[in-house]
């Protein structure tokens, strides 16, 4: 039987407040399974005219899965969460781009009619599991030179991006770490991130985290307002001595969950849910494992031409701030300055934090909110680079623009 692709919207997007991995960090007495449930029930809750047994799937990822971010997530996560049993769901995995990589499975098994509503997202506890944790990578890479071995410590990758372009500098990437701090602190005085943060109960039995207790996580915890120049000058390079990379312009180890509802755009408008964007194309593309961080440029390109569109279409772009040099290498590749406006208004990773999985689902709730204010603008992108060697890019058309759809 013939089939006919169906136009895909995201609906709607939450994730908890993101908060700083090990003992001193909010979550330290959390489990990760714990917090996505937590977004699972929020988009439940508001999103009232969705019956939860029209959710098709759940697809949540997580970097490491193991412990309580394993025994196949999604599927535990849903009925934690109160969807019905006879909801599935499974669990998903690309690094960084985990819950990028779930809305876009998933995006893509609704365009083909296998779905009608979706809930996909992802979680990291990197206190409680440490990138890396438990992996055994292959000897044949090292041996077989296969890769370099920096390949396998991302602040390394990013010292090889200041290495592969020196020209973007040590001071350009302060400059633009500086910005994304500002820009986030603005965003929170402004409203702008908490209507989308689930607060969270949490518990601390031992002193050495702070106050003993009971508490509500309501607002991203890494976040250091007041940031500057001089500070970050002070820092010291772990990567590499004399480095350029630093905790101040890279993100940090962080925990925290986000999820969305994706649907078909047909079935989203009958059942009364809000649509909030709509999907026009999405590329993941290989690079280099040693410069991971370029790998937005290639997979960027690909969906701009899947689109039949051109970087000067887009009028916003949210980018996953792993690092500042990364962010930098991808404005650069397109001519586009480092204080471009149009780039993460509500500030970034740098400030918010990166949770790993979580994140691309991050990236697409800020650029939703930012749709809603600036109707003018048509495309939008979000866009991450990808542990070993890799990008992705999703492009967005805003549904409140006069020409959209069309």
């Amino acid at each position: 039987m013939p089939r006919t692709a169906r136009d895909v919207v995201f609906v709607d997007g939450v994730r908890t407040p993101f908060g700083k991995a090990g003992p001193k960090g909010i979550y330290h007495e959390t489990r990760a399974d714990d917090l996505v449930v937590k977004c699972i029930r929020e988009l439940l809750r508001r999103n009232p005219s969705l019956p939860p047994e029209r959710v098709d799937e759940v697809a949540v990822a997580a970097t490491t899965q193991i412990g309580d971010q394993g025994l196949t997530l999604g599927r535990t996560a849903g009925i934690l969460a109160g969807l019905p049993e006879t909801v599935p769901g499974y669990s998903i995995d690309r690094m960084c781009a985990g819950a990028m990589t779930a809305v876009t499975t998933t995006a893509g098994s609704v365009s083909f009619g296998a779905y009608d509503v979706v809930v996909a997202g992802g979680v990291e506890h990197m206190g409680r599991h440490p990138m890396g944790e438990a992996v055994d990578p292959n000897p044949r890479f090292v041996s077989e030179k296969l890769v370099d071995q920096s390949a396998l410590f991302m602040g390394m990758t990013a010292e090889n991006l200041h290495d592969r372009f020196p020209h973007l500098t040590k001071a350009r990437a302060d400059e633009y770490a500086v910005r994304s701090q500002e820009k986030a602190a603005k965003a929170y005085a402004d409203g702008r991130i908490q209507q989308d943060l689930v607060p969270v109960s949490i518990r601390r039995t031992s002193p050495e985290g702070g106050e003993t207790g009971w508490g509500l996580a309501t607002a991203d915890e890494p976040m250091r307002p007041g940031t500057t120049l001089e500070n970050l000058a002070s820092l010291k390079t772990p990567f590499r001595a004399h480095g350029r990379v630093t905790p101040g312009n890279a993100a940090g180890l962080n925990d925290g969950a986000t999820a969305s509802l994706i649907a078909a755009e047909d079935v989203a408008r009958e059942l009364g849910l809000p649509v909030r964007m709509r999907l026009v194309s999405y590329a993941f593309a290989g690079v280099a494992p040693e410069v991971m961080g370029i790998g937005p440029v290639p997979a960027t390109e690909k969906a701009l031409r899947q689109a039949g569109l051109s970087i000067e279409d887009i009028g916003l772009f949210e980018i996953n701030e792993a690092f500042a040099v990364q962010v930098l290498a991808l404005l650069d590749h397109y001519g586009i300055a480092d204080d471009d406006p149009r780039v993460n208004q509500y500030g970034g990773a740098i400030a918010y934090g990166h949770p790993l999985a979580s994140s691309g689902v991050r990236l697409m709730t800020q650029l939703a909110r930012q749709f809603e204010e600036q109707p003018h603008v048509r495309y939008g992108l979000t866009t991450m680079c990808v542990g070993f060697g890799m990008g992705g890019t999703v492009i967005w058309e805003n549904p409140h623009h006069e020409g959209a759809g069309k």
